[in-house]
């Protein structure tokens, strides 16, 4: 009966992980790093060709002369080679290609945004069944007024039964990098906590 059971261990994720704008930091290695502990696979595209920045102004810069639509190409194409049946997920600017891949690459078992959400309408609908987080700060400017990340946020939770939003007290943009000066240790463990739950 003990191996019987043994075998119903929990079905393990296949995640994409896309970085945010100072790009594939040691902060997003380390947490995907902590994924793969707990069993996971995970693939972390490097949309920057390598390239990471100090603030987060430089890396919006290198975003913007690059191309916002080259950088969500690129992250498009790096999961063209991967099985249908992943979960997408990214740090803010990450969200852009995981939220269009989730909406139109079929298969998505789930997705995750961290810091940034975009109008559901922008890809098209919601697909049916398809579970989301999106975590964010309650004071976090680029999160709660500049783009409208937390109002997207709201109207996919009221749209999706399977969607959840967290709120996290602070204004840090990228919190959960560890890293990075803005790095709030609490607020990151339960939003790992949370993605660990979401993904077993």
């Amino acid at each position: 009966m003990f191996e019987i059971f043994g075998s119903l261990e929990l079905t393990m994720a296949e995640v994409v992980l896309y970085h945010h704008a100072q790009g594939l930091t040691d902060g997003v290695k380390a947490f995907a790093e902590e994924l793969r502990q707990a069993g996971h696979t995970v693939h972390t595209p490097d949309l920057y060709e390598g390239n990471t920045y100090v603030t987060l102004e430089e890396g919006i810069e290198y975003a913007s002369s690059t191309g916002f639509g080259v950088i969500l190409e690129r992250g498009v194409q790096a999961a063209q080679g991967l099985p249908e049946r992943v979960v997408y997920a990214g740090f803010s600017l990450g969200v852009m290609p995981a939220q269009k891949l989730t909406q139109t690459r079929p298969g998505a078992t789930g997705a995750l945004f961290y810091y940034s959400c975009l109008p559901v309408e922008e890809f098209g609908s919601w697909p049916d069944g398809v579970p989301v987080q999106v975590h964010g700060m309650d004071q976090d400017p680029f999160f709660t007024e500049e783009g409208g990340d937390l109002d997207a946020a709201r109207a996919l939770t009221a749209a999706a039964p399977s969607a959840e939003l967290f709120l996290y007290p602070g204004k840090e943009h990228l919190f959960a990098d560890s890293s990075l000066p803005g790095y709030d240790e609490p607020a990151a463990e339960l939003l790992l906590q949370r993605t660990l739950d979401f993904l077993a």
